[in-house]
């Protein structure tokens, strides 16, 4: 039975889904979650940043996907049979584009109540840190609070967002 402490606590807890790229915890609100998928065949794309794997054909609609090792600059890993796809929607100017993010493993939902959310704190002058809504506490853990529409500047999310087609295999009008 839940407490009446308990139900306060989650109305201001926000939901995560966590993963883990290299040796960090990271978070993206689970309304931006659309699925979790296993790592598919992915088609290479020419004259793509690096960070961008390629496009997958997920149930006969192309979707672009981001490596987030690669886009934070960390060490590139090989796949595993953990590696996964988070099926993301991320907001672009006034659309909402289908992202998918590869991930080393997925962890858990939770809920992190606003009072165990930090700040970012600074880094310092050259330290990038826009794609961070926060720092949250779970258990002795601290997970990287994403800001997944900020993962992609502008220009990047345009690029992105022009690999991805519409179910008619049309691509998208803009």
């Amino acid at each position: 039975m839940q407490t009446a402490e308990g139900a306060e606590r989650l109305k201001t807890a926000h939901r995560y889904l966590t993963f883990r790229l290299a040796d960090a915890m990271y978070g993206i609100g689970i309304l931006k979650v659309q699925e979790i998928i296993g790592l598919l065949p992915i088609t290479q794309v020419p004259r793509v940043p690096a960070y961008v794997r390629g496009v997958i054909n997920l149930r006969g609609r192309v979707i672009p996907v981001v490596d987030l090792r690669r886009r934070f600059g960390l060490h590139v890993a090989p796949d595993t049979e953990r590696t996964c796809i988070v099926i993301t929607q991320v907001e672009r100017e006034q659309d909402l584009v289908t992202m998918g993010v590869i991930v080393e493993d997925v962890a858990e939902v939770v809920d992190i109540p606003t009072e165990l959310v930090e700040d970012v704190p600074d880094f310092g002058a050259g330290i990038t840190t826009e794609f961070l809504t926060g720092m949250g506490r779970v258990d002795d853990d601290v997970v990287l609070l994403l800001d997944i529409d900020a993962v992609l500047s502008a220009e990047e999310a345009d690029l992105v967002g022009d690999l991805e087609e519409t179910p008619d295999g049309q691509g998208e009008e803009r």
